[in-house]
């Protein structure tokens, strides 16, 4: 059974940091893409950034490109996301998410193509 499982949410002014963990399990994560996607109050689920774990090629949405760095680690099947120069409007539940057919790499990194889902971590950034 596949799990996502994040961490490293919290609250941290404007122009602070944060590292986000996403430790995963379950199955074989050589060949997938995993996404980091983001969702405030009353809004959509946002894609973020996006990383594949066997060439470790990277994507990430406007808002956030220059802050945000995603990266993983093999050793411990962890996918992490820095944050930088946090803004409030930041502020969200940021969702670790696998795709295992990597649809997202040629697709692009749409809500759908992601099969499997973590809980969710607050993160606030208070102005």
């Amino acid at each position: 059974q596949v799990q996502l499982v994040e961490s490293g949410g919290g609250l941290v002014q404007a122009g602070g940091s944060l590292r986000l963990s996403c430790a995963a399990s379950g199955r074989n994560f050589s060949n997938v893409v995993m996404g980091w996607f983001r969702q405030a109050p009353g809004k959509e689920r946002d894609f973020v950034a996006g990383i594949s774990w066997s060439d470790s090629r990277t994507s990430y949405a406007d808002s956030v490109k220059g802050r945000f760095t995603v990266s993983r680690d093999n050793a411990k099947n962890t996918v992490y996301l820095q944050m930088n120069s946090l803004k409030p409007e930041d502020t969200a539940v940021y969702y670790c998410a696998a795709d295992i057919s990597r649809r997202s790499l040629f697709f692009g990194h749409i809500r759908g193509y992601y099969d499997y889902w973590g809980q969710g971590t607050q993160v606030t950034v208070s102005s």
